[in-house]
């Protein structure tokens, strides 16, 4: 049998605890968020993490589509589109930004160049493979 809080004590503990929506130390010095969580001692479960992950890939994506309205981004296809997601996923959309050179590039059709410009990076060396694998699906148009 699932417990089932009664509302009371969904609302004392809210109360007691706080809601934070970024890390924060508690009292006793543990990585904590929301409604005192504490990170390092219980973490979180794959439900959870799913859950985060997906939550994160729509901000992501919503980002890139009001970032990037071009005329012909429909024709782009959704592995190329994934592509900026993804980036987007680890960079940040400023972070995207940064790659003007790869943007210009895409935005114009020419993915040879653009996948060039992505290896031709900071972050390329930084994430490795993650960029060989996504330059590939922008240069191909096919899922990686």
């Amino acid at each position: 049998m699932t417990y089932q809080a009664p509302r009371e004590l969904l609302d004392q503990l809210k109360r007691d605890e706080g809601l934070r929506l970024t890390v924060y130390a508690d009292t006793l010095g543990h990585p904590t968020i929301g409604y005192g969580r504490a990170l390092d001692t219980k973490g979180i479960s794959r439900a959870e993490a799913e859950m985060l992950l997906t939550h994160d890939i729509l901000d992501a994506a919503a980002e890139v589509e009001t970032r990037f309205a071009w005329a012909g981004i429909e024709a782009f296809g959704e592995a190329r589109r994934g592509v900026l997601i993804n980036m987007t996923f680890n960079l940040g959309i400023n972070g995207l930004l940064g790659f003007v050179r790869m943007l210009d590039a895409a935005e114009s059709g020419d993915y040879d160049r653009a996948a060039a410009e992505m290896m031709d990076s900071t972050w390329a060396t930084q994430v490795g493979p993650r960029a060989h694998r996504l330059a590939r699906q922008m240069q191909t148009g096919a899922w990686q």
